[in-house]
């Protein structure tokens, strides 16, 4: 076996082509041929689990059309020409060098000497090829012209021709011509055509066209050969642009993680398009899409199959295939799988993966930086690569939709700008909880299930037109019409569980709940709602647990983080409660109670300046700007408190619209503090003014004075009242009158 020639790697090159350490092919190095893998009993495409529920119906994201990457900024590449583009000629490794009947090794070499490229197999005589079949400016069904071979792949030589029917003097049309089958049966090469004319069908601007089969007999052979014809991309693959990827000290690194996202999203969408033509696409990898004019398309389809009839082989390449592949047979789970693998061998330093022991598992989060810095992206590969098939994303929607949210999220990770991403699973926050809080963080948090996020309906549910109609406003009469749908439906069930657990019929959700559970045990929205009760029952514990599994299932949302935050905060952990409401208030400011959370582990941290910070970035526009404005005050008047905090809580006091009491109350509190900093500090002729009163302690007596009287003209206790008008006479400085 070949050394690999990544520099500082010392692996070898495996019979496939790939480095058996860092698990990446050298550069030079052409497509790998993918295995045949056996496949059992056909299998049909599993439907779409539906993953929304009961609440406002989720809009739809049609897969067919491009997502335009705001805040992505991807390479921009100059263009080449094919004509004058020059590339190594491409040789076949001894190592891949099988016979087509009996797979057995041919074409090795011995004594140092290199192996034949032609010859004959000494176990069934069948006789081989390593060599282009095709030759510069030979003509390819009396219309294409050959300039030059470009790879050799599974099935066969890839070339790049000229399309003499459309090309003229000004304007050259270039195409690719891949091998479609190695046979020499002309029956079964006219089948494998047949069956392949499915794929002219195929058009997305995310899947490279197919505009032709044609046969082709070998000068050399006398066989009649295959070809697909497909149009020209002019870019690299993703391959090479990992390959090529150096960073900004000029070392080799991974891609950038916003890059390998949008290149997924583009792949996703085209692999969804293969779908709902009822197609597999089955051997996705890196160097099956190519890169060009700002999007990426996927290419090699000759590897497709239907999925309601497979055959009995498929093209698979270990390190990137699904296990399940060889015993079940390909599916939309098995495609998607694919995508997730490639998505962790393009963003990280992913070593080994082609060896057998890492065909199905992920590096540790715990050792891997970018999973680390990105919980939400690691979740995401986690599901996409689960053993489990059922585990995995059920459709290319599903999965985009989370690639998306993924994506927001680490796009603000890194340029501080929130996104306020289109959630087609949660609403946005109903409600905001923690915001009356300014002092003893005395949160009731079995009330934080009534301002939550809820899961949209699934716009496919039976019933979703019937609980769009529902006008009902109490919960009796929620739960009476609810109770009067005619159809079943899971939807259904849910809305009564949310409506019950709203009403305090915690019991009867419970229930419910544990019912659903036995007709669809794989649903996330019974953990989110197991979740929402446990909350209301005051198990913030339970609450955590049910939480995290759906960050789990749906890792791109930001409702469940949000919800995990609060039930984290409720049981006492700062510390995690702290980086996700920081991560929901980063990605989206509509969420306002995540900035009203981080104020208060902040301040529970003793990190009083970044507390305010998260609380001003309440916009003004925000119901909850005067209480964020309060609640920064209020932490600006630390015990601990310095001239500059007091200066600046005046300063947002004076300039805040309220109610006279609590302008009143706050303006004691401010004066207090203001009063207390004055007469501890063994200074004298401070300067700077409090709410109009100079840093003088009988100034800032008589203030106080004053604000204790206004507090009390506008309270409506007369205990609490008699309490003020004492304190006014206890702070008010002794004088002459």
């Amino acid at each position: 076996m070949n050394a690999c020639a990544r520099p500082g790697c010392k692996g070898t090159i495996d019979e496939w082509g790939f480095c058996d350490d860092c698990g990446h092919k050298a550069k030079s190095a052409s497509p790998p041929p993918a295995p045949v893998v056996p496949t059992a009993a056909p299998a049909s495409v599993p439907a779409s689990v539906p993953s929304t529920a009961p609440g406002q119906t989720a809009p739809s994201r049609p897969t067919s059309v491009p997502w335009r990457r705001s805040g992505v900024v991807l390479p921009s590449l100059p263009p080449r020409d094919p004509a004058t583009e020059t590339s190594a000629v491409v040789v076949v490794p001894e190592t891949r060098r099988h016979c087509r009947r009996c797979n057995e090794p041919v074409g090795r070499g011995a004594a140092g000497e290199p192996g034949p490229t032609e010859g004959e197999c000494p176990k069934d005589g069948a006789r081989f090829s390593f060599t282009p079949g095709l030759t510069k400016g030979e003509q390819v069904a009396d219309r294409y012209e050959i300039v030059r071979c470009l790879a050799y792949g599974g099935q066969g030589w890839v070339y790049l021709a000229r399309d003499t029917h459309l090309s003229d003097a000004d304007t050259v049309h270039w195409v690719v011509l891949k091998g479609l089958i190695d046979t020499d049966d002309p029956s079964a090469l006219d089948q494998a055509i047949n069956e392949r004319r499915h794929l002219l069908k195929v058009k997305h601007p995310n899947v490279v066209k197919i505009n032709d089969f044609v046969t082709h007999r070998d000068a050399r052979s006398g066989r009649l050969d295959g070809y697909i014809v497909m149009e020209y991309v002019d870019g690299p693959s993703l391959q090479e642009l990992f390959l090529e990827h150096r960073d900004h000290r000029g070392q080799r690194a991974p891609l950038p993680l916003t890059h390998v996202l949008a290149y997924a999203m583009d792949v996703v969408q085209a692999l969804g398009h293969l779908h709902s033509l009822g197609l597999l696409y089955c051997d996705f990898k890196p160097d099956n899409a190519l890169y060009a004019g700002g999007e990426v398309k996927l290419i090699d389809l000759g590897a497709a199959v239907r999925a309601d009839d497979p055959g009995d082989t498929l093209l698979a390449t270990p390190g990137f295939a699904a296990p399940e592949l060889r015993e079940k047979g390909p599916s939309v789970q098995s495609d998607l799988y694919t995508v997730g693998r490639t998505l962790a061998v393009l963003s990280i330093e992913f070593h080994g993966f082609t060896r057998e022991e890492n065909w199905y598992a992920l590096p540790s989060r715990t050792v891997t930086p970018l999973f680390t810095a990105h919980e939400a992206y690691y979740r995401l590969l986690r599901r996409a690569t689960h053993i489990d098939p059922g585990k995995r994303f059920s459709s290319a929607e599903e999965m985009y939709g989370q690639l998306e949210g993924v994506l927001h999220e680490v796009l603000a990770a890194q340029d501080g700008t929130a996104r306020q991403p289109v959630s087609t699973r949660f609403s946005i926050e109903r409600r905001t909880f923690g915001t009356e809080s300014t002092e003893d963080d005395e949160i009731d948090w079995t009330r934080t299930p009534d301002a939550l996020p809820s899961p949209l309906v699934d716009p496919r549910d039976p019933a979703a037109a019937h609980l769009a109609s529902i006008t009902a406003s109490t919960p009796d009469d929620l739960i009476t019409a609810l109770e009067a749908i005619p159809v079943e439906s899971d939807e259904v069930k849910l809305q009564l569980v949310a409506v019950r657990i709203a009403h305090g019929q915690l019991e009867q959700a419970r229930a419910d709940l544990a019912e659903l559970a036995e007709a669809a045990p794989g649903d996330w929205r019974l953990a989110w709602y197991r979740g929402i009760l446990a909350m209301a029952a005051g198990q913030p514990r339970d609450a955590v647990a049910e939480f995290d599994a759906v960050f789990d299932a749906v890792p791109g949302e930001l409702s469940p983080k949000l919800a995990l935050a609060a039930a984290a905060e409720a049981f006492g952990d700062d510390e995690r409660a702290g980086e996700l409401y920081r991560l929901v208030w980063r990605t989206d400011t509509r969420y306002v109670s995540a900035a009203f959370g981080l104020a208060r582990v902040l301040r529970r941290q003793g990190d009083l300046a970044a507390a305010v910070e998260a609380l001003d970035g309440v916009p003004e526009s925000s119901s909850q700007h005067v209480p964020a404005q309060v609640a920064a005050i209020h932490a600006r008047l630390s015990p601990d408190a310095a001239k500059p905090h007091l200066l600046d809580a005046s300063a947002r006091l004076e300039r805040l619209r309220m109610g006279i009491e609590q302008q009143a109350d706050l303006s004691v509190r401010v004066l207090e503090a203001a009063l207390d900093w004055v007469t501890a500090s063994a200074e004298t002729g401070h300067t700077g003014e409090v709410l109009g009163r100079p840093l003088e302690e009988r100034e800032l007596r008589f203030g106080l004075e004053q604000a204790y009287r206004d507090l009390a003209s506008v309270t409506d206790a007369a205990s609490r009242r008699i309490e003020l008008v004492r304190e006014a006479n206890r702070v008010r400085p002794r004088t002459l009158f």
